[in-house]
C-alpha cells in the first residue's frame, strides 16, 4: 500500500512541542519521525516520540465506550454503545443535580494533551453546566508566580541564545529526559568553550554533560542564590550601574537581607562547602554572559516560589539580564497568541462556583460537603496515579456513591474505577492548535488518521454531552477546525509579523515575542523588581521546606525518566523495559545502616502510606537522599501502591501548588 507523509505535533507536557512527519499508509500511522524543518526541534525525537505509532495502534487502546460490571478498581466492563454511555452520563447528571446542585459534578483534566482546543474543551461545557472548577495547579504554578514577583511578565530569551554563553547554569532541570534540543544547544556551546554547572539534589544523567555538578540539599536552592549574592557584592563584583538604572530595591537588598546569608550559614543549609561557594560566586560574576536554565522540580517543595524569586534575582545583580546570551529562562510565555477566551468561555457561569485545587482531589473526594462531590468527569489525566496522597485519592474513587467517567485512551489506574469508560482519539486523529512553553512556537496540527475504533477527542465528547443535555449554545456545534479558524482569525499582537500561510498549513512558526538584546521588563515599576511591594515579604529570603527531618529522615525525590512522562507511555512495552523497574536509589551508607542490599525489595513509609520498591544502591544519590523515578502505573507496580502514596496533600508558598519534592520518608527492608 502506497504511503504518504503528513506533519504533527507532539501532544505531550514538555517544553519542546517536537514537530513531527507521520507516514501514513491507509488508516494507520506506520511510522513517526522528527520534522527537520521545524526552527527549534530541528528534526530529532526523544526516545518517547521515536515510535510513537506504537501508542497511537497499541493493542491495549480502548476502541468502545465500557460499563463497569465489576467492583471499583476490578477493571470489569462490558462494551456499550457510544448512545447508551451518553444517555447515561445525561441521566445521572440530571438526578445529581436535581438534589445536590451542578456543583457536585467536577472535572479532572491537566496535560495529558497539550493542544489548546483539546485541551480546554471542557472548560465551557463545565462552565455551561455550572459544575465546580478545578484549580489546574499541579506543575509549577510557584515557579510562575515566583518568576512574577521578579519580572512580571517580561518575555523569557530564546532558548538558542545560550550558544552566546561563555557560562551555563543547569539549575534544577534533568534536561536528558525534559529539554533534550535545549541540552543540544548546551554541547554545541560547551564545544565552543562554555562552562556547565550543574546544580541538583542527585547525578542525574544531565551531569554528564555538565563540566561541575554540584549537589545542593532538597529545598534549600533559595539559600544557595542569596549565598551567591552575598559573596558577589562583598567581593564588590555586583554590576551596580546596571542595578542602578534597570532593577527596584538593590540598597535593600544588599543592606537588608544578604548580610543574613554569610558563606558559612550558606554551606551548613545547603552542604556546598564554603570554599565551592565562594569559586561559583567568583566565577559567575566574572562571567561574560552566564546563562542559568531553571528546571521546575525545585518549585515543588513548601518554598517553590519563594525559591525561584531568589533564584531570578540572581542574574540582575551581575548585570546578566543586560547580556547577549546571558540571564534567566524559566520558560516561554506564549499563551497571548489567540484569545484564550474564545475557547475558555468563562462567559457562560451564570455565577461563579467553587474552585477545587487538583493537589487535594483526595481531601475533595473524602470531605467535601455542601454539596458533596457526587460525580468525577476524568478527560487526558490519571489521578490515580499522578495526583498527591495516592490512598486518599483511591479510597475517593472507590466510593459506590460517586459517580465517575472516564474518557480516556487505555485502561489507566484510574479508568479501571469508573462507571464508565469512554475512549478518546490520539493526537494523530483529532485537530489542534499548538504553543510551547519552551520555546516561542507555534503550530496547527490536523487529523492525519482516522479516529482507531470508535474513539472520540475531547470536542466530540463534549457536543455529544451539550446536545444530550439540551444546551441550544451554539458554540458547542462547532468541530474544532472550526474553532481553529476562529482562533487564527482573531489578531493578537504576539502574532503580528508572523507567516499565516505558513501556520494555516500546518507548518510551525515562531512569534516575535523577544527580541535579542532588547532591554524591557514588563513589571510594574518597568524595571526588575528585587524589591516587590505587592508582596507579602517584599524582600526576597530564604523559607524552610515543609519538610524537616525527624521520624521519616530520608528525602524524597520523585524524579524524572527518559522512558515516561509522569503517568504516560506505560502503554507501551518497550519503554517500560528500558526502565526496568520501580526503583528506588539510595546511598551505599544509607542503605548499609538499613540492611538494605542493591536489588532487594523495600518498603519506603511515611504518614501517607507506603509503597514497595526495588532498591538500587549508588553513590549518585547523597547520603540523606532517595529517589525514584517515574509515575508507574499499579498493574506494574511491584506492590499496589506507587509512589504518590507517599506525597503529601500539603501546598506552596505561592501558586497553590504541589509539593512532589518536599516528602520524607524511612525505608526498610521489605
Amino acid at each position: 500500500m502506497p504511503s504518504e507523509i503528513r506533519r504533527s505535533v507532539c501532544p505531550y507536557d514538555c517544553p519542546d512541542t517536537c514537530g513531527l512527519l507521520v507516514e501514513v499508509a491507509g488508516a494507520r500511522a506506520v511510522r513517526v519521525f522528527g520534522d527537520p524543518e521545524h526552527p527549534s526541534t530541528r528534526g530529532f525525537l526523544c526516545p518517547k516520540m521515536a515510535h510513537y505509532e506504537r501508542t497511537v495502534h497499541s493493542p491495549r487502546r480502548l476502541t468502545r465506550p465500557l460499563l463497569r460490571t465489576g467492583p471499583k478498581g476490578s477493571g470489569l466492563f462490558r462494551e456499550i454503545s457510544w448512545d447508551e454511555a451518553v444517555t447515561t452520563i445525561a441521566e445521572r447528571w440530571r438526578e445529581i443535580i436535581a438534589r445536590y446542585g451542578a456543583q457536585a459534578i467536577l472535572p479532572y483534566s491537566y496535560a495529558g494533551t497539550m493542544g489548546l482546543v483539546q485541551r480546554n474543551a471542557g472548560h465551557p461545557f463545565f462552565h455551561y453546566l455550572g459544575a465546580s472548577r478545578l484549580e489546574r495547579a499541579i506543575c509549577s504554578p510557584a515557579k510562575e508566580a515566583g518568576i512574577k514577583a521578579v519580572l512580571g511578565e517580561s518575555p523569557a530569551p530564546r532558548f538558542d541564545e545560550v550558544l552566546e554563553s561563555d557560562l551555563i547554569i543547569l539549575w534544577g532541570i534533568n534536561a536528558a529526559a525534559t529539554s533534550i534540543h535545549f541540552l543540544d544547544l548546551v554541547t554545541t556551546a560547551r564545544k565552543r568553550g562554555a562552562t556547565v554547572w550543574c546544580l541538583d539534589t542527585y547525578e542525574t544523567p544531565t551531569a554528564a554533560a555538565a563540566d561541575e555538578l554540584i549537589l545542593v540539599r532538597p529545598g534549600s536552592d533559595g539559600a544557595l542564590a542569596l549565598g551567591l549574592m552575598q559573596l558577589i557584592v562583598r567581593e564588590g563584583l555586583a554590576d551596580e550601574q546596571f542595578l542602578l538604572v534597570h532593577a527596584q530595591g538593590y540598597p535593600e537588598l544588599r543592606d537588608q537581607v544578604l548580610p543574613d546569608y554569610p558563606p558559612e550559614r550558606v554551606a551548613e543549609l545547603t552542604g556546598v562547602p564554603k570554599e565551592r561557594l565562594e569559586a561559583m560566586a567568583r566565577s559567575y560574576a566574572l562571567a561574560k554572559a552566564p546563562f542559568i536554565r531553571l528546571g521546575s522540580g525545585l518549585s515543588r517543595y513548601g518554598n517553590g516560589a519563594m525559591t525561584v524569586r531568589t533564584i531570578a534575582c540572581l542574574p540582575a545583580v551581575v548585570g546578566a539580564y543586560g547580556k547577549k546570551g546571558g540571564g534567566f529562562l524559566g520558560g516561554t510565555s506564549t499563551g497571548g497568541a489567540f484569545a484564550m477566551e474564545e475557547l475558555l468561555r468563562e462567559d457562560f457561569m451564570k455565577t461563579p462556583t467553587r474552585v477545587i485545587n487538583m493537589n487535594r482531589l483526595g481531601q475533595a473526594l473524602n470531605r467535601l460537603t455542601d454539596p458533596p462531590l457526587m460525580s468525577l468527569y476524568v478527560y487526558h489525566s490519571n489521578p490515580a496515579a499522578v495526583t498527591p496522597d495516592q490512598n486518599a485519592v483511591l479510597r475517593g474513587l472507590s466510593r459506590d456513591d460517586l459517580f465517575t467517567v472516564v474518557h480516556e485512551r487505555f485502561m489507566t489506574d484510574t479508568a479501571r474505577y469508573a462507571d464508565i469508560v469512554l475512549p478518546a482519539t490520539s493526537s494523530l486523529e483529532q485537530s489542534d492548535l499548538y504553543r510551547s512553553y519552551g520555546t516561542y512556537c507555534v503550530q496547527r496540527a490536523r487529523a492525519v488518521i482516522p479516529a482507531v475504533g470508535e474513539s472520540r477527542s475531547n470536542r466530540e465528547t463534549f457536543a455529544l454531552l451539550a446536545e444530550a443535555l439540551g444546551f441550544d449554545e451554539p458554540f458547542f456545534r462547532q468541530s474544532s477546525d472550526e474553532l481553529i479558524d476562529r482562533l487564527l482569525s482573531v489578531p493578537m499582537p504576539l502574532r503580528e509579523g508572523v507567516d499565516t500561510d505558513a501556520l494555516a498549513a500546518g507548518r510551525a512558526v515562531e512569534l516575535p515575542a523577544y527580541r535579542q538584546g532588547e532591554l524591557r521588563f514588563l513589571t510594574p515599576s518597568g524595571r526588575i523588581e528585587l524589591l516587590n511591594p505587592l508582596e507579602a515579604q517584599p524582600l526576597p529570603c530564604f523559607l524552610p521546606p515543609h519538610e524537616h527531618q525527624g521520624r521519616f529522615p530520608l528525602k524524597l525525590m520523585t524524579g524524572v525518566t527518559p522512558f515516561a512522562l509522569n503517568g504516560s507511555f506505560y502503554e507501551r512495552d518497550d519503554l517500560r523495559e528500558k526502565q526496568q523497574e520501580m526503583s528506588l536509589k539510595l546511598n551505599p551508607g544509607d542503605a548499609a545502616a538499613r540492611g538494605i542490599g542493591d536489588g532487594q525489595a523495600v518498603l519506603a513509609a511515611n504518614d501517607q502510606g507506603e509503597v514497595l520498591f526495588i532498591a538500587r544502591v549508588t553513590p549518585k544519590v547523597p547520603a540523606g537522599v532517595v529517589v525514584t523515578e517515574g509515575v508507574w502505573w499499579l498493574e506494574f507496580a511491584p506492590g499496589d501502591r506507587s509512589v504518590n502514596a507517599l506525597t503529601s496533600q500539603r501546598l506552596t508558598d505561592r501558586g497553590n501548588g504541589s509539593t512532589f519534592y518536599d516528602n520524607g520518608v524511612e525505608v526498610r527492608p521489605a
